[in-house]
C-alpha cells in the first residue's frame, strides 16, 4: 500500500481497464491507489474496518459492484465475482457449490472457529490498519 510503482502500476492499468477486480484485501491496494473514493466496496472480512480509510462506501456482502469496479470479500468470493461478470466460466469450469459445512460468513461461522481465525489474523490487521492510517492521513480521509 506504500509502493509508488506498484500503486502507479494499478493506476495505470486501471486507467483503461474494461473492469478492476479486486479479490480480498487487494481492494486495500485499490484504495491506496486511489481507486475507491466513492466507491462500493467489500473485502475480506479481517480488514472490512479499513475501507473507510480510502474514501470507499463498505459494504458487507461477498461480491459488489459498483460501476467497473468489482470487489470480493474473499478469496473464494473471487470465484463467485468472476462468476457474477462472467457466468460461462462456470459452466466451463463445472463450479456448483456444495459445501460440507456453513460457517463461510462471520454470521455463520460456530464461535470457536470464528475466534481462531481472528487470532490468526490479528497480527496482519493491525499492521494493515497503521499503513491504512497513513494512507488516509495522505488521502486526507477523516475515519473514526
Amino acid at each position: 500500500m506504500d509502493d509508488d510503482v506498484v500503486l502507479k502500476f494499478i493506476q495505470a492499468k486501471a486507467a483503461t481497464a474494461t473492469y478492476v477486480f479486486s479479490i480480498c484485501t487487494g481492494a486495500l491496494l485499490c484504495g491506496a491507489a486511489g481507486l475507491l473514493r466513492g466507491v462500493k466496496s467489500t473485502t475480506h472480512w479481517s480488514a472490512f474496518h479499513l475501507l473507510p480509510y480510502f474514501g470507499a462506501i463498505p459494504v458487507n456482502a461477498r461480491v459488489v459492484i459498483d460501476g467497473r469496479h468489482v470487489s470480493a470479500a474473499g478469496v473464494t468470493a473471487g470465484i463467485d465475482g468472476a462468476l457474477r461478470v462472467a457466468q460461462q466460466i462456470q459452466l466451463a469450469i463445472e463450479y456448483a457449490p456444495d459445501p460440507p459445512f456453513h460457517s463461510g460468513t462471520l454470521e455463520t461461522a460456530p464461535p470457536e472457529v470464528l475466534q481462531a481465525a481472528r487470532a490468526s489474523v490479528q497480527r496482519i490487521t493491525a499492521a494493515r490498519l497503521v499503513t491504512a492510517q497513513r494512507v488516509a492521513a495522505r488521502f486526507g480521509t477523516k475515519h473514526d
